[in-house]
């Protein structure tokens, strides 16, 4: 499945065919917008117990390596778009977590 790349714009150059109506957005009391996120399933406020164990915790920093990968391996990572880096990362990182169970 190829991924769908994400779009940024900023709010004065939003794309004309937006299905957000932007102006009802704006127009939104606080309220209203506490009510919509109320009612979305995906943004439950959060309290401090939520919190109370929650630590952060800083990615790894990747190594530069020179690899050599067969080129049609490289060109199907590749075909998928960009972030094939990442993706073989993942894959190599699949199949290590499992050779170490």
């Amino acid at each position: 499945m190829k991924e769908k790349n994400t779009l940024r714009y900023s709010p004065n150059k939003l794309p004309k065919d937006s299905q957000t109506d932007w102006e009802r957005v704006k127009n939104m009391t606080e309220a209203e917008i506490e009510a919509a996120a109320a009612s979305d399933g995906d943004a439950q406020p959060t309290d401090e117990a939520f919190w109370a164990n929650a630590e952060v915790v800083m990615p790894q920093p990747k190594r530069a390596i020179s690899l050599r990968v067969d080129s049609d391996v490289l060109e199907w990572f590749k075909s998928h778009g960009s972030g094939y880096q990442t993706r073989m990362n993942a894959v190599l990182r699949a199949y290590m977590e499992a050779q170490q169970r």
